[in-house]
């Protein structure tokens, strides 16, 4: 929330889907500069959320609003200059160009800004290590990297990340979780989309579970991550303790 009160991001009644299918039913929920997670089993309409909310999927009702002002229905390129960042699941790096060309069509207009690819080789310094390397040469780890920095560039005041931690190694996922930390300590709020929940409630204080397309609960801490009934009830059979096993 900002010193009025008002939320950085608020989405009330969002729904949307693919013709006739509708995934998100009346969803709602809020979140102020801070990082928060989005959790739910597969199939619950997680990545289609990320999707309307940087504008790739339009919504067919509700409203999304970044500081007040209504994102729904713009193009992706205007919500992104509006502030709102995307790191998709998958990364979607170009495979022949190196982490410096990445970083550079990025680049112009970043002078004097909080995040030019100087601040984002400071805050991956392996990155700064390979910067002529091609992403398609880079592990699965450096790629994540290269996708979180490519998205600072446009200094936006959210990111949304999609399953930032998948198929990474843990010593990657404490990379990461660092690097969330530190961009809210900054100002950046983070919305994160994760499968694994132990990294969900590293990254995120507060955690959101999707159902069928809605907010169905809400929790803070590392309260879903102990209780293994919760774990069972919202996120299906298996616990975060055997699925780690």
């Amino acid at each position: 929330m900002n010193q009025t009160g008002e939320p950085l991001l608020d989405v009330r009644g969002l729904c949307a889907g693919y013709g006739a299918s509708m995934v998100l039913e009346k969803l709602d929920f809020s979140m102020g500069v801070e990082a928060v997670a989005i959790v739910g089993r597969n199939g619950m309409g997680k990545t289609t959320l990320c999707d309307t909310l940087v504008g790739f999927l339009p919504s067919s009702d509700g409203q999304i609003s970044l500081r007040g002002r209504r994102v729904d229905g713009l193009a992706p390129e205007r919500i992104a200059r509006m502030g709102i960042a995307y790191v998709p699941q998958g990364r979607r790096l170009f495979p022949s160009l190196t982490v410096d060309e990445h970083l550079a069509m990025l680049a112009r207009g970043t002078r004097n800004k909080r995040w030019t690819p100087e601040a984002v080789y400071e805050l991956f310094p392996r990155l700064a290590e390979r910067k002529r390397h091609s992403g398609g040469n880079l592990s699965g780890g450096e790629q994540q990297m290269l996708a979180v920095g490519r998205a600072l560039l446009l200094n936006a005041d959210l990111i949304v990340m999609d399953e930032p931690s998948e198929g990474l190694a843990p010593t990657i996922v404490d990379v990461l979780v660092d690097a969330v930390h530190h961009l809210v300590d900054e100002g950046v709020a983070v919305l994160v989309v994760e499968q694994n929940l132990r990294a969900a409630v590293r990254m995120a204080h507060r955690q959101l579970v999707m159902v069928s397309g809605a907010i169905e609960a809400q929790f803070a801490g590392d309260e879903l991550l102990t209780r293994p009934d919760l774990q069972r009830r919202y996120l299906g059979v298996g616990t975060a303790k055997e699925e780690i096993q």
